[in-house]
């Protein structure tokens, strides 16, 4: 099936590149942009989501005609093991996973000690998780195999985390940058999560554990905890630059995304 018929079996169930869903939050495409130099990343071959356990059947029949072949889940062992996906009985795609934990509990999702919740708590917390998240092992693991995978397999891919925002997001951002997207369109792709019109998916995961960790939270924390902002992004490029000089030296020494790979990456993915 081609990117093109890929688009047409699941065109009417899209609002812009998100698709429509019931059980799964943030389930969108991320390709469409201009690179340097020309062209676009070609659209109907990557994909990102959160966690699929509530997906509906429906749902399952979607992901089924986006005949996705790569999925990268970006969880760690236990949230797989608590959250398992549901999967379509045609489900074939191979499925890339860290065996371990891959990130400490996220404050979205409850950990990190019982505090009183504010905005700049709450904001506070989520840069911590982008500091750590350019030296965690096995999140650089993860990513070698994400883009491992992407050079070496045909066909669509979905990389996936729990809420489909944080390691999913600086997933995503970090395969732009090597297809030659400019940064601002970038930084847009990785917000456009704000707009995603599943929130209710996500929060009837998360906010029940959450609140029953840390109390009600106000809407401006809400937001920094379920959402994304700017400046998470940059904290992440902040701390790679500052370790190790650059983002495409990071890629290189660190993740395994040489000039050849990168080559290869962008005449696959780019049209």
């Amino acid at each position: 099936m081609t990117s093109d018929s890929i688009g047409g079996a699941a065109s009417s169930a899209r609002i812009g590149p998100f698709y429509v869903t019931e059980g799964i939050h943030n389930l969108r495409d991320y390709g469409g942009y201009a690179v340097q130099g020309g062209g676009r990343v070609k659209t109907g071959l990557l994909l990102r989501s959160g966690q699929h356990m509530e997906a509906s059947d429906a749902d399952l029949a979607l992901v089924d005609a986006l005949d996705i072949r790569t999925v990268i889940d970006l969880r760690g062992t236990s949230e797989r093991t608590g959250f398992p996906c549901r999967r379509h009985a045609n489900f074939a795609a191979q499925v890339i996973a860290y065996d371990g934990e891959t990130s400490n509990s996220p404050p979205h999702e409850g950990g990190g000690g019982q505090v009183v919740m504010t905005p700049e708590k709450a904001r506070e917390r989520m840069l911590a998780v982008y500091t750590r998240m350019p030296v965690n092992p096995a999140m650089i693991w993860v990513f070698r195999e994400y883009f491992n995978a992407l050079d070496a397999n045909e066909g669509g891919s979905l990389v996936h985390c729990f809420a489909g925002k944080d390691r999913t997001g600086i997933a995503a951002s970090l395969l732009l940058h090597v297809l030659g997207v400019h940064h601002d369109d970038i930084v847009t792709e990785f917000l456009l999560t704000n707009e995603a019109p599943t929130r209710a998916i996500l929060e009837r995961q998360s906010l029940p554990r959450m609140e029953a960790h840390y109390g009600a939270i106000e809407p401006e924390a809400l937001h920094n905890l379920m959402g994304v902002l700017p400046e998470y992004l940059d904290t992440y490029i902040a701390k790679v630059t500052q370790d190790h000089g650059s983002l495409d030296a990071y890629l290189a020494t660190i993740l395994g995304v040489d000039e050849d790979r990168k080559q290869r990456l962008r005449a696959k993915l780019v049209a």
